[in-house]
């Protein structure tokens, strides 16, 4: 990728942080908070993901 294309992606790029920045803002401290059942519901299905990548990796490894 050629120089000035490189500059004028990041320039985009902080264009946007600086745009998106009041939003993102405004609901980090007016939208929803999580209940603790919530974040139990969320992780479930990481931890799951989690221990089956581990669980392929050691099946590639043997």
């Amino acid at each position: 990728m050629e120089m000035w294309m490189k500059i004028a992606v990041a320039a985009l790029l902080g264009v946007m942080v600086w745009r998106l920045w009041p939003a993102a803002n405004h609901w980090l401290k007016h939208g929803p908070r999580g209940s603790s059942q919530d974040w139990q519901a969320a992780l479930l299905p990481i931890l799951a993901v989690v221990a089956f990548i581990v669980l392929l990796i050691l099946m590639v490894r043997g």
